[in-house]
């Protein structure tokens, strides 16, 4: 199944164009994200948009928490923890990048390389996403959006990610952050960029089992005591 976390969310009428164009090319699931501002007003509207898809495709919501200061990104995923399939953190501020990655109940440091000469992680922080489960996102639209040196620079730090990836095996998650429906390309065209841009078949295969495996898992939190038992239904 081909998943896309990193839909940016807008209006309900844009969401709809959105998410039948997402279906059409052959996307299976998509999280329509919003900041910590819109996020709540966005989640008013959840049931009416599934309710209009009409089941043409999954749809659900990723928490995009945007700030410099940690102590406000710790409260705001408290906040929201327990009625989000998906939090993630937007990276670049390397202080960012870290608390990010030390903190379990984040499910995704994204574009930690945003408005950086490097990559914005190295094997210190690849071993604390090993150790709290932490997924880092690279967007498509930073390439599809750049260019020249400013796009060379983007596709050398996902290099400089894949190496530590291939060295640690942190959770690495793919997505478009489309915004319009000429962000949105089809899966095979996605996949073909991040091929070129050094990954195998089998590396973004595993990068949508792992979006996957972050909503699975955020949607049976409620019945976690904690990390690794879950509470099951006995059926009386």
């Amino acid at each position: 199944m081909f998943f896309d976390l990193n839909i940016k969310g807008s209006s309900f009428e844009n969401n709809i164009i959105l998410a039948r164009e997402a279906s059409k090319y052959g996307w299976s699931h998509i999280n329509f994200s919003y900041n910590q501002n819109d996020y709540s007003d966005a989640l008013n509207f959840k049931n009416e948009l599934i309710n209009e898809l009409a089941s043409d495709i999954d749809i659900d919501y990723t928490l995009e928490i945007k700030s410099n200061n940690i102590n406000e990104i710790r409260n705001i995923v408290n906040k929201f923890r327990n009625n989000s399939s998906c939090i993630s953190v937007i990276g670049g501020d390397l202080k960012v990048n870290r608390a990010t990655l030390e903190n379990i109940k984040i499910d995704v440091l994204s574009r930690p390389y945003l408005r950086r000469y490097d990559a914005g992680i190295n094997h210190v922080l690849a071993k604390e996403a090993v150790k709290n489960n932490v997924a880092i996102e690279l967007c498509f639209k930073d390439v599809l959006r750049t260019y020249l040196s400013h796009r060379s620079k983007v596709i050398s730090n996902f290099n400089d990610i894949f190496t530590l990836y291939r060295k640690y095996d942190f959770p690495l998650i793919l997505s478009s952050r489309a915004e319009s429906v000429f962000d949105i390309k089809t899966p095979y065209d996605f996949i073909a960029f991040f091929k070129q841009a050094g990954l195998s078949d089998e590396e973004i295969e595993k990068s949508f089992e792992s979006s996957a495996n972050i909503i699975k898992f955020n949607n049976n939190r409620d019945k976690l005591i904690f990390k690794g038992v879950r509470r099951v239904d006995d059926g009386s």
